[in-house]
């Protein structure tokens, strides 16, 4: 699964560990990414998305409809 929101967009960071001696190390900062099935009552069907944490509360707020739409129009397909 990778690690890319389909709402938010959101992906992978990266960036550096810093130790106690000052070294440094290539890390990645990975979003909180959950998979979550949805029913969409326009289509009578479950909807399957790849979600952030932030995202699945963005879609309890403006709903599951409006979320799809603004997946659909950034052309994603779902």
């Amino acid at each position: 699964m990778s690690a890319h929101c389909q709402l938010t967009g959101a992906k992978p960071g990266f960036g550096n560990t810093i130790s106690h001696s000052h070294r440094r190390t290539s890390r990645r900062f990975d979003p909180n990414i959950q998979r979550k099935r949805y029913w969409l009552p326009s289509e009578g069907r479950y909807v399957r998305l790849t979600l952030s944490a932030k995202a699945i509360k963005t879609i309890d707020s403006i709903g599951i409809e409006a979320a799809v739409a603004r997946i659909r129009a950034r052309g994603v397909q779902v």
